[in-house]
């Protein structure tokens, strides 16, 4: 494709991808704990890690895999511990996250609206061999963690208590997950940015629920419609001239609406295309009076 013939597209095309494919494998252990929004709590907190980064004139990326990762244990050893409701601690989480994103950003040399708003909504057209470099390198972690923790890590997202009776190190497993959270957010945050990267983790599971019904099954549809939705955003963000991120979101929805459509038409045409089922009379017992 012409497209294609710039670097910049390549290197687009190249991150979408990878984005696509490990965050699903993520949102899927997220949705099943019903954490659907701490994408959006960690999200804020890596505009921190930005902040820090333009401010120290370092890479924003890796600071805000630093940051979020940081912010991310904190959240699940509050959370473990008792002391603050679930919600509470992701709200704490986006005030003070934004909060300390936009100071810091605005701190910085590099203090413009465009350097905030690549970040809040993605900007894959920007994207550096050295960022393609490390989103890759985190992914490929993110999936290997995923993939071969994935018996362990069901078990703790099913039933927390179960797997530790189990002897399984549960509070190990919750923390690797957070910081893989952490990690996802931040290489996502080139693709979709922070405040749509729950989106990728959540819209591909959502919509590989409606047709599969094995844990295993759903991973792969949803690591499949993610990889999908990533690839086609870019394209149609490029043909039309609209943003990547938005784009990939919105086609995502557009996914999801179409299987749930399409898996509610079919449930329909099944049942109305068995035969009936005939009820037989029962047994009728004859008393003596």
């Amino acid at each position: 494709m012409d497209l294609f013939q710039y670097d910049f597209m390549i290197r687009a095309m190249i991150g979408a991808l990878i984005i696509g494919l490990a965050a699903p494998s993520l949102g899927i252990y997220l949705v099943q704990r019903r954490l659907s929004l701490i994408g959006d709590g960690i999200g804020h907190v890596a505009l921190t890690g930005v902040g820090v980064g333009l401010l120290l004139n370092q890479s924003p990326v890796l600071a805000a895999v630093i940051v979020s990762a940081i912010g991310a244990i904190g959240v699940e050893l509050i959370r473990e511990r008792g002391r603050t409701s679930g919600d509470l601690a992701l709200a704490l989480l986006f005030y003070g996250g934004i909060a300390g994103g936009v100071v810091l950003v605005s701190l910085s040399d590099d203090a413009s609206s465009n350097s905030l708003i690549q970040y809040l909504f993605g900007s894959l057209i920007t994207t550096s061999p050295t960022d393609i470099v490390l989103i890759g390198v985190l992914g490929a972690l993110v999936l290997i963690a995923m993939l071969g923790l994935r018996p362990a890590l069901f078990a703790v997202c099913n039933d927390e208590e179960y797997a530790r009776v189990s002897g399984l190190p549960v509070r190990t497993l919750n923390l690797l997950m957070a910081v893989t959270t952490a990690v996802t957010v931040t290489i996502a945050m080139r693709t979709v940015g922070l405040l749509l990267v729950s989106a990728l983790m959540v819209i591909p599971v959502a919509a590989a629920q409606q047709v599969t019904r094995g844990f295993r099954g759903t991973m792969a549809a949803a690591m499949a419609i993610g990889v999908g939705a990533a690839g086609a955003g870019v394209i149609f963000s490029a043909e039309v001239d609209t943003p990547p991120g938005a784009t990939t979101v919105i086609l995502a929805l557009a996914l999801f609406v179409a299987i749930a459509v399409g898996s509610a038409a079919w449930r329909m045409m099944r049942r109305r295309s068995q035969p009936p089922r005939e009820v037989e009379p029962p047994d009728v017992v004859l008393q003596k009076a």
